[in-house]
């Protein structure tokens, strides 16, 4: 095959999937956890990163099944969906959703359906860890007019606050339709659109040094006591 027909072949595959997921086509996920004992974690806008890559004790100490979920195909995901569309994955089929810098990267009306999506895909008592960038810690030094000095050090290089803002601008240079970012979030604000997409329980923190917001919302009701646990083992330390 030449590299020309290889490309054809590539785009109609990245249609005909793009074409499936529009059209509510492809096969709804269903599975349930193992007999093993496992719990089913669904990683949410994973990109390249597996459960190896979340920094949380909980999910590693606790033996859970990670499901890969990404729109990007690039990746190798286990469900091509976009997590405003989980329309593969059914209703109550996880225990829990994880979801690291992905919401920043919706337009803002878009996210309260990606937030319905989590709430919809999670167990009774499931819930569900997002940490995304803090604008609050990018805007104070921004009021400084220090909006090109170094916020912190990345694997992938220096981050700056036009950098949390915006996306880190090399990543957008290669891959715009997917590294952009198209709003962003304060702890407060982030708390109230999860508990206005029916999260009745959550608890967060910022990280001001680390320039990200850490929240864990639950499902359903739980005791300020089982809310300090679940953080606790599911959101990283302070």
């Amino acid at each position: 095959m030449s590299v020309w027909s290889g490309w054809i072949v590539r785009r109609i595959e990245s249609w005909f999937s793009s074409f499936q997921r529009r059209h509510d086509l492809l096969p709804v996920v269903t599975a349930v956890a193992p007999n093993d004992g496992n719990k089913l974690l669904l990683h949410v806008g994973c990109g390249h990163a597996t459960l190896a890559h979340i920094p949380v004790e909980g999910f590693h100490r606790e033996g859970w099944k990670e499901l890969r979920l990404d729109a990007d195909a690039t990746v190798h995901p286990d469900i091509e969906a976009t997590m405003t569309h989980m329309v593969s994955v059914g209703s109550g089929f996880a225990d829990a959703v994880y979801s690291s810098h992905g919401l920043e990267h919706l337009y803002w009306h878009d996210v309260p359906k990606a937030l319905a999506e989590f709430w919809r895909v999670l167990r009774d008592d499931g819930f569900a860890v997002i940490t995304c960038p803090d604008v609050q810690a990018a805007a104070a030094m921004i009021a400084q007019d220090r909006m090109f000095e170094p916020a912190y050090e990345s694997p992938s290089g220096t981050i700056t606050p036009f950098d949390i803002l915006y996306s880190y601008r090399p990543f957008v240079e290669q891959n715009p339709q997917w590294m952009s970012h198209h709003c962003g979030f304060t702890l407060s604000t982030l708390t109230q659109v999860l508990r206005e997409a029916g999260f009745p329980m959550v608890a967060g923190f910022r990280r001001p040094g680390a320039f990200d917001l850490w929240v864990l919302a639950s499902k359903s009701q739980r005791s300020e006591g089982e809310m300090r646990t679940l953080a606790k083992d599911y959101l990283v330390s302070i």
